[in-house]
């Protein structure tokens, strides 16, 4: 797991949707999230099975965002769950030891520790800057990165109002991904925006 872990937005348009994920793809995205907060179930079952056989063809892993059952339904590679959801061991043991079961763990490293246990696959930290789709009450410091790579086996993900700039210091901190929506679908070529976000990694190898 590394580079660009790409988030969907709230977006109704289906056809819409999967150009933009697609030319994001095309630039080397790593990880599709499906989350769309305002959907009903008949809309995410319709995006999310689209958005799978998309990333099929390009080889890439679909993670659905809250909706465990969803992503039982359509097999999808796996779910990322939140505070409030449904606990990473209860998910492992549905979707069992192959599945993607990721955490969010905002600025907390206590949580990180509880789900590695539980058994994710892997730690999100966040909100690191302020995001135009989600309000943190918090923020969360760079130097919590340096205790995590330290003290967790897993790979550790970085969200929250991400540009490829202002990513750059946690990328060279060790954050595995970078995770961004309108930084990508809120451009007019997201191809070209997924491959600033994948050359951080690039820089990262060399």
């Amino acid at each position: 797991m590394r580079g660009l872990y790409l988030v969907t937005p709230n977006w109704n348009d289906t056809e819409r949707l999967l150009a933009s994920t697609e030319a994001a793809l095309r630039g080397d995205a790593s990880l599709v999230q499906y989350r769309h907060k305002e959907a009903d179930a008949a809309l995410r079952l319709e995006q999310a099975g689209a958005l799978l056989a998309l990333c099929r063809r390009h080889g890439r892993a679909l993670v659905i965002n809250d909706h465990l059952d969803l992503c039982m339904e359509i097999d999808a590679d796996g779910v990322h769950l939140g505070g409030t959801d449904l606990g990473v061991e209860h998910a492992r043991r549905l979707l069992g030891p192959d599945k993607i079961v990721g955490a969010s763990c905002y600025g907390q490293l206590a949580l990180a520790r509880a789900a590695e246990l539980a058994g994710a696959s892997y730690a999100a930290f966040g909100g690191f800057y302020p995001s135009l789709v989600k309000k943190y009450d918090f923020v969360t410091e760079p130097a919590l990165l340096d205790q995590a790579r330290a003290e967790l086996a897993l790979p550790i993900v970085v969200i929250g109002g991400m540009t490829p700039a202002n990513a750059a210091p946690l990328v060279a901190r060790g954050a595995h991904m970078v995770a961004a929506i309108t930084s990508v679908y809120g451009e007019v070529d997201p191809e070209s925006a997924a491959r600033r976000f994948g050359a951080l990694f690039a820089m990262d190898r060399a």
